[in-house]
């Protein structure tokens, strides 16, 4: 197990000798070292396995609010809760919230097909926004399916729709595949 503690010391509130103040701000964050499954698993069984668990897929899951919801041979989904601490000045989401999930749901769905052994990179992701989102109760739904699977690279593509199913954005990633290593 290991610790990860982030202090910013900043405060908003205002201070006797006109400096502007700071928020102040700690948060911590627990994973375990042991994961529920590995990649010499091949890669389905790890999201089986997280399925089966709860755990969360990666730690950037958590700050993030959201969940692996889904996964098949060639296909994940995620669902996120993007309440108002992801939102942008203008009182929307953040776009990078959503690209995150997006990118998120297209890697998976290509890590899913990896046999044992293998590993895998995303080299480029493009996201679309189709229209702002409003931060609220209703979760999104992320879902990747793989459009093509190489031996040395694969492409998915992904969408992303509110909780009435209207489309929010849309996206493709190129992955690059690395094969298995020779045991020595």
């Amino acid at each position: 197990m290991y610790q990860r503690r982030h202090a910013a010391r900043r405060r908003y509130v205002g201070t006797e000798d006109g400096r502007p103040a700071v928020l102040k701000r700690e948060e911590t964050m627990t994973m375990s070292d042991e994961r529920p499954a590995s990649r010499e698993n091949g890669g389905l069984a790890l999201f089986r396995e997280l399925l089966r668990t709860g755990a969360p897929a990666a730690p950037i899951c958590m700050p993030l609010n959201f969940q692996l919801s889904a996964a098949e041979h060639g296909s994940t989904e995620f669902t996120g809760w993007p309440g108002p601490q992801f939102a942008n000045p203008g009182g929307v989401v953040h776009g990078g919230y959503l690209a995150v999930i997006l990118s998120s749901a297209m890697s998976c769905a290509v890590h899913t097909t990896l046999d044992e052994g293998e590993g895998y990179t995303t080299t480029n992701f493009t996201v679309n926004l189709t229209r702002p989102l409003k931060p609220g109760p209703g979760p999104v739904i992320a879902s990747g399916v793989v459009v093509h699977r190489g031996r040395q690279g694969a492409t998915a593509e992904g969408r992303i729709v509110d909780d009435t199913g209207k489309l929010l954005a849309h996206g493709t990633t190129t992955c690059v595949i690395f094969a298995p290593r020779k045991q020595d």
